[in-house]
């Protein structure tokens, strides 16, 4: 049994412990119900999940949400349209969210993969002074991709 200040009362029934704590006005909170003899401490009970609730909101407000942007090609994509996906690239990144970057192969295409490895190893490149390759390309079914992270400060 520990009191409000955190002294020690020593071991006592629940009945007594009880008592003890309605007589103060406060609660009797189970603290640790696996340990022999229980432990048990007496607080208001209101104010401890007051207190458990704020601690928990400042925890969240304090992590951060890391989303995952997806950017897809083509083998046989066009020089401007790849300076556009490296550009949303860029701009998703320079945010903070990491960029999976996808090679589609129709058809036939998926016997040259090796194209597709040159086009993602192309698209690092140009996307180098903001991300990092994470993971490299690899190739699974009929897609290939590989995933970029933010450069870190």
């Amino acid at each position: 049994m520990i009191d409000q200040e955190g002294g020690q009362l020593g071991v006592m029934s629940s009945a007594d412990a009880l008592k003890l704590a309605q007589s103060k006005g406060l609660d009797l909170v189970n603290i640790a119900p696996t340990a022999v003899p229980p432990v048990c401490k007496i607080m208001n009970f209101g104010k401890y999940r007051f207190e458990l609730q704020k601690r928990e909101k400042e925890n969240k407000k304090n992590q951060k949400v890391i989303n995952i942007k997806e950017v897809q090609l083509s083998p046989s994509i066009d020089t401007n349209d790849f300076n556009t996906k490296c550009r949303n690239a860029v701009k998703f990144l320079s945010k903070g969210d990491k960029v999976k970057v996808t090679v589609r192969f129709r058809g036939r295409e998926v016997s040259h993969s090796e194209i597709g490895e040159v086009l993602l190893k192309r698209f690092a490149e140009g996307v180098r002074e903001v991300g990092n390759v994470e993971r490299p390309p690899k190739l699974e079914g009929r897609n290939m991709t590989m995933l970029l992270s933010p450069v870190t400060q």
